[in-house]
């Protein structure tokens, strides 16, 4: 079975190169645009992972994982942070939201695959 990865960014130019790559890794990928798409993709494609922006548009990705954290069923899914805010300050932040890791862009694939394979071993199996 694949583990399946939401990709919750705004960008279409980074949303297809995330989800490009994922898929050439092997995941399946199931994309959000915004918070209220993000959402929704929780009731028809539970994720194992989830890639999220930080900056979505006018919305703040943080407030996703904060709600995903405030749920006991989805407490233990990872949340890769991909953030172009790479200061320590904006780490931090990433950390305390409730992210697993913070991936900062560009993104550097090796340490993303590294990322989600150390976190869905830890959750999957």
């Amino acid at each position: 079975m694949k583990s399946r990865i939401l990709v919750i960014e705004d960008n279409e130019a980074n949303r297809e190169l995330l989800g490009d790559w994922l898929e050439s890794e092997g995941f399946e990928v199931v994309y959000a645009e915004n918070l209220e798409q993000s959402c929704a993709a929780f009731d028809t494609n539970l994720p194992h992972a989830v890639l999220l922006d930080v900056q979505l548009g006018r919305e703040d990705g943080l407030l996703f994982a904060k709600w995903m954290r405030q749920r006991q069923s989805f407490r233990d899914i990872p949340i890769l942070a991909v953030t172009a805010h790479a200061m320590t300050t904006d780490q931090e932040r990433v950390i305390k939201a409730g992210c697993d890791a913070c991936i900062c862009k560009p993104v550097d694939f090796k340490l993303l695959s590294n990322e989600l394979r150390h976190r869905l071993k830890n959750t999957t199996g």
